[in-house]
């Protein structure tokens, strides 16, 4: 167990905390292997992946000065060598770039990210799978993964089009669940559907016309599930190579949000397969 030695900065140019300057901005640039983590829940679940040893590990923790005393106990959980600087809400605030009434944040590294492949080959014989295509919406990814994880999906799988979940918004979306699921962005669609035919998953890509209701998808062993970008959905190409389930909703509305749907249609495999 680590002692809590907070260091105070008094300066938001502070070099120490430069990893945290303008962390929107830095958003849209990317990190180069580097995340934020926001808030206690993911600060805790930050701390579980540091100890499981699965490539992900803290750098920082900056918090409210008013925050520590309430953390120590989850502060003492990471290594004695991550430093934790604390600083009062002004500072703070100049540090992120905006008002962080929040007041956790921690500079994380992943390392170990899988390879697709190796990934697939290493999941068990009864696997569910979350699959996404040109997935952009940091929201919607945190929330798939936030899905993911309540439905006992064992790996979450992207094309080299989806947006990179680990992103801020999209971690603090999915409530750290991002930095617990296996998961692995690389390759095309058409790549990826095969990899997983090939690893003998029955594909099914979500889908307003969708030949089967989701609560009729027979069980099986293996079960991936397709879901496509915002608003246009998988194209007819992916549609071709897999069969493809629907959600039965009124007349009136295309097409639920592509979270949501995602989310029905995990409960009714989860279910099916007896996960949950």
């Amino acid at each position: 167990m680590a002692e809590v030695a907070p260091i105070r900065i008094e300066d938001p140019s502070d070099p120490r905390i430069a990893a945290f300057m303008s962390i929107k901005e830095r958003d849209l640039t990317g990190r180069q292997g580097r995340f934020i983590a926001e808030g206690t829940v993911v600060l805790r679940l930050l701390a579980a992946a540091h100890r499981a040893g699965r490539g992900i590990t803290a750098e920082a923790i900056l918090l409210l000065e008013n925050r520590l005393a309430g953390l120590a106990e989850l502060l003492a959980e990471f290594p004695a060598d991550v430093p934790v600087f604390v600083a009062d809400a002004r500072v703070f605030d100049a540090i992120a770039g905006f008002n962080m009434h929040r007041g956790v944040l921690a500079l994380g590294r992943s390392d170990a990210v899988p390879d697709r492949d190796a990934l697939i080959a290493a999941l068990p014989a009864s696997s569910l799978v979350l699959a996404a295509c040109g997935l952009s919406n940091h929201d919607n990814m945190g929330s798939l993964f936030r899905n993911a994880a309540a439905f006992g999906v064992d790996a979450v799988l992207m094309d080299a089009a989806s947006c990179d979940p680990m992103y801020r918004k999209s971690i603090r979306v999915s409530v750290g669940s991002v930095l617990t699921l296996p998961f692995a962005r690389q390759g095309t669609a058409a790549e990826l559907i095969e990899r997983l035919h090939a690893a003998g998953f029955a594909i099914w890509g979500l889908s307003p016309r969708g030949e089967t209701e989701v609560t009729e998808i027979p069980p099986a062993q293996r079960v991936a599930l397709l879901v496509g970008t915002e608003g246009e959905g998988l194209p007819q190409a992916v549609l071709s190579a897999v069969r493809t389930a629907r959600i039965r909703q009124r007349p009136g509305l295309d097409s639920l949000n592509v979270a949501m749907a995602a989310g029905i249609a995990l409960h009714e495999v989860a279910r099916i397969n007896g996960r949950i």
